[in-house]
C-alpha cells in the first residue's frame, strides 16, 4: 500500500495556459481521497499527472516516498479505471482482465486464479466468457475496475468512471465501489465532477476550481463549514441561498442579521463564533440550505415570498419562490410534514412566508467571498 504526495505541482501548457496551480496535497496510505468540481477546473489533469499520463511542469509526485515525475505510467504501481471503460472489443471478460498479467509473463495458472477472484468480487464470473459488445454500461464498468484490481497496484485512481451510467446504476455502482474498497484496502484517488459521489465515497475531498484547491477536508466539514462562496454553493443539492444581508452586534454583544427587512437573532454556535471572530458591523452574504428554511405563518419575524415552481421529488418538494424585491431562493420541504389540503395549495402565485434559524446560518465576506466563521 502507499501514500502520495503532491507537492507544488503545476501543469502549463503552450508555456502560457496554466491548468493546475500549485497543487500541494498528501494523501494517507489506504485513504480514500475525491477530486470534484466543475468541468475544466483540472481535477481530472492532476490525476493524470499522477498516473504519469500527463507531463508535470512544475513540482513533484512522490507514491510510498519515491518521487516519480520521471517514471514511466507501467513503473509507477498504479492502476487506473477510465470514463469509458477501455476495453479490448475482439478480447473476451477474461482475456481483457488478464491483459496486464499476460505482459508481465504472468503464469496462466496464478492468472486464472486473480482474474476468476476478482470476478466473483465483482460480480461478473457468468460473463467471462463474453465480449464487451454483449455486457452492459455497468458491466463493462466492472470489467475495467477487475482489470485494474488484479495488478495487486499500491494505488487505484478513477477517473469519472460512473459518468457514463445512468442513474440508478450509478447509485448501484457507487455501493460497489464502497464494498470494493473495503476488500481491497488500499489507497483510492477518485474524479468526479458530481458532488454526492465526493460526499458519499470520500473519507476527504479535494474541491477544486480553475486548477486552485478551494477546500480540502472530510464530507461533513466541507457540508458544514465551507471555507468560501464557492464550496458553500458547490456542494449541497439544491445549492445554498445566498442573499444580501446586515449583520449587526448589539451592546449586549448579541449579534443579529437582517435580510428581506426582518431581523433574525444568531444564536448558538454560529453566535459564539462570531463573538469569537468579533465580527463586526457591516454587509453579508448570507448562506442558508434549502433543507434549513421552514414554512411559517405571516408574522414580523416572516419573510414573505411568491410561489413560483413546485418540484415534486417523491420525499421532497423543492419550492422555488421568489421576495418581494425579486430575490430567488429554494425552499426543500418534506411530504411527510404536509397534509393534502397544504400540498395541493402549493400552487404557482400562492404567497407563503419562510423562516430560518440563527444556528444554521453561513456569513461570507461580499468582497473575498470567504466564511467569517474560518
Amino acid at each position: 500500500m502507499a501514500s502520495v504526495k503532491l507537492t507544488g505541482v503545476k501543469k502549463i501548457y503552450d508555456k502560457k495556459v496554466v491548468a493546475v496551480h500549485d497543487f500541494d496535497l498528501e494523501i494517507k496510505d489506504k485513504e480514500f481521497v475525491v477530486f470534484v468540481g466543475p468541468s475544466g477546473c483540472g481535477k481530472s489533469t492532476t490525476l493524470r499527472m499522477i498516473a504519469g499520463l500527463e507531463e508535470i511542469s512544475e513540482g513533484t509526485v512522490e507514491i510510498d516516498g519515491k518521487v516519480v515525475n520521471d517514471l514511466q505510467p507501467k513503473d509507477r504501481n498504479i492502476a487506473m479505471v477510465f470514463q469509458n471503460y477501455a476495453l479490448y472489443p475482439h478480447m473476451t471478460v477474461y482475456d481483457n482482465i488478464a491483459f496486464s498479467l499476460r505482459l508481465k509473463k504472468v503464469p496462466e495458472d496464478v492468472i486464472y486464479e486473480k482474474v476468476t477472484a476478482a470476478a466473483e468480487t465483482l460480480g461478473i464470473t457468468d460473463y467471462l466468457l463474453r465480449k464487451p459488445r454483449a455486457l452492459s454500461g455497468g458491466q463493462r464498468q466492472r470489467v475495467a475496475i477487475g482489470r485494474a484490481m488484479v495488478r495487486d497496484s499500491k494505488v487505484f485512481l478513477m477517473d469519472e468512471p460512473l459518468s457514463n451510467l445512468d442513474a440508478k446504476l450509478r447509485n448501484q455502482m457507487r455501493a460497489e465501489i464502497i464494498l470494493l474498497r473495503q476488500k481491497l484496502n488500499t489507497t483510492f484517488i477518485y474524479v468526479t465532477h458530481d458532488q454526492t459521489e465526493a460526499m458519499t465515497l470520500g473519507d476527504r475531498i479535494v474541491i477544486m476550481k480553475d486548477g486552485y484547491i478551494m477546500q480540502v477536508g472530510t464530507p461533513t466539514e466541507v457540508f458544514e463549514m465551507p471555507k468560501n462562496l464557492f464550496v458553500a454553493e458547490f456542494i449541497g443539492a439544491p445549492k445554498m441561498n445566498i442573499m444580501p444581508a446586515e449583520l449587526t452586534k448589539t451592546s449586549s454583544g448579541a449579534y443579529s442579521v437582517k435580510a428581506f427587512g426582518v431581523s433574525i437573532p444568531v444564536d448558538g454556535e454560529k453566535g459564539a463564533a462570531l463573538s469569537a471572530k468579533n465580527a463586526k458591523n457591516g454587509k453579508v452574504l448570507l448562506g442558508v440550505r434549502p433543507e434549513h428554511i421552514t414554512l411559517t405563518e405571516a408574522g414580523p419575524e416572516a419573510i414573505p415570498v411568491t410561489l413560483e415552481v413546485n418540484e415534486m421529488m417523491g420525499s421532497e418538494l423543492h419550492l422555488h419562490v421568489y421576495t418581494d424585491d425579486g430575490m430567488r431562493l429554494i425552499v426543500r420541504v418534506p411530504t411527510v410534514n404536509l397534509d393534502n389540503e397544504t400540498r395541493k395549495s402549493l400552487v404557482q402565485g400562492k404567497k407563503l412566508y419562510l423562516t430560518f434559524s440563527g444556528k444554521v446560518m453561513h456569513f461570507f465576506d461580499p468582497k473575498t467571498e470567504e466564511n467569517l466563521l474560518n
